[in-house]
């Protein structure tokens, strides 16, 4: 550990040593011109540089390693008209002034969301706060640049324009996000570090990194993405970086409220309200919701709330420190899975009544920002999690079996208490003649998860209880009771080097040390064909993991002009295993008490950019190597026909090409710049992914000693995966539509077809859907409406292998989405 701690640091001496030379700086001052107001949030760069930062709430900012002479700065703010100035740089400390004018009311109902783009989706800076994402893979989606049902969380419609990305789709609430892509597991988004305002949010980051809690759509102001270079700055994993950032407290009123309340298909209905303002120095966001409905199949009910407050005090000009916390809550019913011969027969059926999962997620967030210089900022975020899941239900190797109330239930119990700081100190410096951006950063995480899983009663309701001796058994006599202490440590660093104003390179470290344990007992259950339990063995066992390493990145970027960019960056990824690899008891799945952890990189290669006003795109090669893959594999024994073995199956290959384009039409010609935009608008857009995984080797074998694996290919890999779609506005009035396509995928490396009697593993068949939008909005009051699934197509996007399963899992057919709201 020492000698990687030195390593570490004598690589930074050698990538990040600076000299600090003279440059010169512009301070300037952004106000509104109709009210004299400070204009925070506002863009301000340079033409034909790299120059680009915010003015802060005071509306202040500060540009440096800018030359001596005349230079014209570009001004954008969301509510204002686009500004341009011309100004002499000298190096005075005086702050200059600028003031912007407000967009005309008329204006703001036009299809236009924003002075810079109107698309959908937009990329990061390379520079955003004290994060570098210079020449990485990105990806922002602005919720309120579409016309989706956002009441629903509806992923299939809100990623549409990210390419790659695999959604499973399982509950009609939208109330957990599975995102996989490049191969990834979807399973709760668990493949990427899950943020929210970019601190944690999921169970556990290392030991358990599913994400049970997922904020409302109606909530969020950007949602970010970072391919997997994103590991050198925000975790190790494969799938990179998703960051839901918040919407933020209103900087120009003292009090605004927006109410939003929907109904739709099969007793939906959604409440969101939220507040905000500013008085002085102080600012403040909430919102609270209320979720509930009865799902498209039978026994689908949920019920869900979800809180959060955001207060804000703003000491200077050049510090601030806040304060959030959030809580979510919610008790779903679970239909269960099906069999390929049950789906195929009615996708709506359910032979399940007793399946209960229950959450209760509490995130909590300390956070300070200073600006130490104009050239250098330090952000420091203190987290916390304190949460629980409860999942309840009989759950036998063959979907089909009857359930009835003679049958105890399966419990689960998870109790998460984890904690974390992490600390941020980015500067802009002269490297010998060269500006340079150099960020580092540390962190410090310890988590703490309980587990027992055992019987619970044998009734029908949500009681989550272990049955006591009473009734003939305890929770010593269950399956299993473990805790799962972790500890983790980790130190990074980047520096963005420019070559002029074209061409730049960024590269990064990270070292890591991670401890996993695993203490507790564990039972075997012996059962019969018809789910009865006729012995019990019982195991003590305590397993821990200590290990450190040192990852490492390289990406550069070249402008050949303003808006167009070539990027590439390859990046060492790590992923670890987590306590359910660790010990979890499942009648359709078996562990391989000797898994190890996943090792591998990714790479990109890429052209982005824009045309005009018209047109943006975003074209890339990938790949991703993994060295020690973790998959499942279709295996039986004596005691079971057939179950799912999660083990190292081998070494996998990944490589594709994404691709994402949207364009403005009614843009193609060229306007004059001050010209107003008229009434109509219509955009089209396409997201297109074509990828081929497969495996290189293996390290699993039959019993006739054959390579289960070697040259199959990777599960959750459709070889085409296409969304496409067209947006009209006429003055306050949207529509959209959208169309989703993915071929075939398989659910285990074996390339299992046929499901069996369990249903957890087969063929995913090729799927296509449709969505319609449409929103209208006038002033204060705004409408929308949305049927999913025009078509009432009948398909499935996964197989699970536990809750909410075992088995496939139907995804909704059409159903109709009517929202109000209300804004002053």
């Amino acid at each position: 550990m020492r000698l990687a701690v030195y390593s570490f640091f004598l690589c930074l001496s050698l990538l990040f040593g600076h000299g600090a030379l003279a440059q010169q700086t512009l301070r300037g001052r952004v106000r509104e011109a109709e009210t004299n107001r400070p204009v925070p949030d506002c863009e301000v760069y340079v033409r034909g540089s790299r120059s680009i930062v915010r003015t802060d709430s005071a509306g202040l900012f500060t540009l440096s390693k800018l030359p001596t002479g005349r230079v014209q700065l570009q001004f954008a703010s969301l509510g204002h008209q686009p500004f341009k100035a011309e100004v002499n740089v000298t190096g005075s400390a005086e702050v200059q002034e600028f003031t912007l004018s407000r967009r005309d009311q008329a204006l703001g109902e036009v299809v236009v969301a924003a002075p810079k783009t109107t698309f959908g989706q937009g990329r990061l800076r390379e520079v955003e706060g004290t994060a570098i994402f210079a020449a990485k893979k990105s990806e922002v989606i602005v919720p309120d640049n579409i016309v989706a049902n956002l009441a629903t969380n509806n992923a299939r419609q809100v990623y549409a324009r990210v390419a790659g990305l695999n959604i499973w789709e399982s509950d009609q609430g939208g109330l957990q996000l599975s995102i996989g892509g490049r191969g990834l597991d979807p399973n709760r988004t668990a493949n990427f570090n899950v943020r929210q305002n970019n601190y944690d949010i999921s169970a556990d980051a290392l030991g358990y990194p599913e994400s049970y809690y997922t904020p409302p759509i109606e909530a969020i102001k950007r949602i970010q993405l970072v391919r997997g270079a994103a590991s050198l700055q925000y975790g190790t994993q494969f799938g990179g970086l998703l960051n839901f950032e918040l919407r933020q407290p209103e900087p120009d009123k003292t009090v605004s409220v927006t109410a939003r309340q929907s109904v739709g298909s099969f007793g939906f209905f959604n409440s969101f309200n939220s507040v905000s303002g500013t008085v002085k120095g102080f600012s403040y966001y909430a919102f609270a919701q209320y979720k509930r409905g009865d799902g498209w199949r039978p026994n689908s009910h949920f019920d869900s709330k979800t809180a959060y407050a955001d207060l804000r005090y703003q000491f200077t000009e050049n510090f601030k420190v806040g304060a959030q916390v959030t809580h979510m809550d919610y008790l779903a019913q679970q239909p269960g899975g099906l069999s390929d011969e049950m789906f195929r027969e009615n996708p709506r059926q359910s032979n399940r009544e007793r399946n209960w999962f229950e959450v209760d997620w509490n995130l909590f967030n300390l956070n300070a920002d200073w600006k130490l210089t104009p050239q250098s900022n330090l952000n420091l975020t203190a987290f916390g999690l304190r949460a629980s899941r409860k999942s309840l239900g009989f759950r036998p190797s063959q979907v089909a079996a009857d359930d009835n109330d003679r049958y105890l239930r399966d419990l689960i119990t998870g109790d998460f208490r984890n904690y974390g700081v992490e600390a941020r100190y980015l500067n802009r410096y002269q490297l010998g003649r060269l500006p340079s951006v150099l960020l580092v950063g540390a962190r410090y995480y310890k988590g703490y998860n309980h587990s027992i899983q055992g019987f619970g009663p044998s009734g029908r309701g949500a009681d989550f209880r272990f049955v006591g001796p009473e009734e003939g058994y305890s929770i010593q006599n269950g399956t299993s009771d473990y805790e799962f202490p972790n500890y983790n440590a980790a130190a990074f660093a980047e520096n963005i080097i420019y070559f002029g104003d074209k061409l730049s390179i960024t590269p990064g470290l990270r070292i890591e040390h991670i401890r996993t344990t695993a203490d507790g007992s564990y039972g075997i259950l012996f059962r019969d064909i018809p789910g009865n339990i006729y012995g019990r063995e019982t195991f003590q066992e305590q397993r821990t993991s200590s290990r450190s390493f040192l990852i490492a990145g390289l990406g550069a970027s070249y402008k050949p002009v303003e808006n167009r960019e070539l990027y590439a960056n390859v990046s060492q990824n790590y992923r670890s295993i987590t306590f359910s690899d660790m010990r979890i008891t499942n009648p359709s799945s078996v562990i391989d008490p000797n898994l190890q952890d996943e090792r591998g990189y990714s790479a990109d290669l890429g052209l982005r950019g824009e045309q005009g006003r018209w047109l943006t795109y975003d074209l890339s090669l990938f790949a991703l190597r993994y060295a020690n893959r973790i998959g499942e594999i279709t295996d039986y024994n004596s005691r079971t026909p057939s179950f799912r073995y999660r083990t190292n199956v081998g070494a996998a290959l990944i490589v594709g090409v994404e691709s994402y384009a949207e364009a403005e039409l009614l843009r193609l010609r060229p306007a004059p710049a001050e010209a107003a935009p008229g009434p109509w608008a219509w955009s089209v857009f396409s997201n297109l992914s074509l990828i081929r995984g497969r495996y290189t080797e293996s390290h699993v074998k039959d019993r006739l000693g054959n390579d289960l694996v070697s040259g199959r290919e990777v599960e959750f890999v459709p070889a085409v995966n296409l969304k496409a779609g067209t947006r009209l506005g006429y003055g306050p009035l949207k529509a959209s539509f959208q169309y989703t396509y993915l071929s075939d995928q398989y659910s285990d490396a074996t390339n299992a077809r046929e499901g069996g009697t369990s249903a957890v593993v087969g063929l995913i068949p090729a799927y296509h859907v449709m969505d319609v939008s449409v929103s209208w909005e006038r002033r204060w009051l705004k409408l929308e409406g949305s049927i999913n699934n025009l078509a009432d197509a009948y398909y499935f996007s996964r197989r699970a292998t536990g809750y909410p399963g075992p088995g496939i899992l139907p995804s909704d057919g059409r159903s109709y989405f009517f929202t109000v709201q209300v804004k002053w």
